[in-house]
């Protein structure tokens, strides 16, 4: 069987970074490192989708490659 593949988002917050899964809503973990917080997002993933098989709930398509992450700018609040 095939490896499925899901995009992570990794955020700085405060002395760690958080791990964000946009397929699995229910999934904001943290790591001391950049392989810590994959590693974490790794097996909130893999019990997630556990889960989601146990209760015949849909699995997310995999969104690695398809995922993208953009940006945008908005004027600054008046002080």
């Amino acid at each position: 069987m095939a490896d499925l593949r899901y995009a992570v988002i990794l955020e700085p917050d405060e002395d760690a970074l958080q791990a964000i899964v946009p397929a699995f809503p229910e999934i904001h973990t943290f790591g001391d490192s950049v392989a810590q917080a994959l590693e974490m997002a790794r097996d909130a993933i893999e019990l997630s989708l556990a889960y989601r098989h146990d209760k015949g709930l849909d699995i997310p398509p995999p969104d690695a490659g398809v995922a993208r992450l953009e940006s945008v700018a908005v004027p600054a609040p008046a002080a």
